[in-house]
């Protein structure tokens, strides 16, 4: 149960427990407890869409479901970590892989939220092609609050190392300007200032990290913008967004059947063949009757 627990913390308040994630705290022990129980509740619907079909399909898709999740997240996490890294972020892998967690959980429970509603349509409407539709939407809508929640979360994140850089008293996205108090002669000193004393107060315990100090011309210290680092990382998660939704949706074209045709044999796998958009559009022209 208290798997589940964390699962709770998580969609009771948001915003302390990806303050946790950022602290680093207990972050192992989240990541394991948010995998249990996403496993569970995609493994819970997967077996309700499977059934439709037979009760080894309605094996194989509880199987396969939280798989294909799974699987998703390993394929496109190692960029997200290098991407981020490579402009400013300070979180470890396993924050990544936590915060990536939170989504993979809210979306199991929000399909799983949908198993009422995906079972009466499976018990009082015989219409394999309707089915097929019906989970494409939930599935798409449950993906979509999911990634929405994680990128907020990343965006604060993000927010807050920028913010991290800067001292006390200095407007948001700008840094200190040392060459307003060093003399040009001691700015390649400036790393062995160490004392407080050194520094004048605005200054005092501020130490901008190697990737945002560069030198510049004539012996001058340039830094770089934390706003612009802060859009290139938000502009980057957004195009990761969309690449793992393409990643997603294709791996679950290559994993099928999840729901099983109606009278065709048992198949743990099939051909592949085309790819996810184009079978979703012939099945709404078949639902159309076109």
């Amino acid at each position: 149960m208290k798997h589940f627990a964390v699962l709770l913390s998580l969609l009771r308040d948001r915003p302390d427990f990806i303050d946790d994630i950022r602290r680093n705290f207990k972050v192992e022990r989240k990541s394991v407890s948010l995998l249990i129980s996403s496993c569970f509740f995609f493994a819970i619907y997967g077996a309700i869409i499977g059934s439709s079909s037979s009760w080894m399909q309605m094996i194989a898709s509880a199987i396969k479901l939280p798989a294909l999740y799974l699987l998703t997240l390993a394929i496109c996490l190692p960029t997200l970590f290098f991407f981020d890294v490579l402009f400013g972020s300070r979180l470890k892998f396993s924050q990544y892989v936590a915060l990536l967690m939170t989504a993979m959980a809210t979306i199991s429970v929000l399909l799983f939220s949908f198993a009422p509603i995906t079972l009466f349509f499976l018990i009082s409407v015989h219409d394999y092609i309707f089915f097929q539709l019906l989970n494409v939407g939930i599935f798409g809508l449950t993906g979509l609050v999911g990634i929405r929640l994680f990128y907020h979360g990343m965006r604060s994140l993000a927010e807050q190392d920028a913010i991290r850089l800067q001292p006390e008293g200095l407007p948001k996205g700008e840094l200190p300007d040392y060459d307003s108090y060093y003399k040009s002669d001691e700015l390649d000193k400036i790393d062995e200032l160490d004392e407080v004393g050194d520094r004048p107060a605005q200054f005092r315990d501020f130490a901008p990290p190697d990737d945002v100090r560069v030198p510049a011309k004539h012996g001058s210290l340039a830094t770089k913008n934390n706003s612009d680092l802060l859009n290139t990382r938000l502009k980057l998660l957004r195009f990761w967004l969309v690449l793992y939704a393409l990643v997603g949706s294709q791996l679950g074209w290559t994993l099928r059947p999840f729901f099983g045709a109606p009278g065709q044999a048992f198949q743990l796998f099939r051909q592949i063949e085309g790819n996810f958009y184009s079978a979703v559009f012939n099945i709404i022209l078949n639902f159309l009757g076109f």
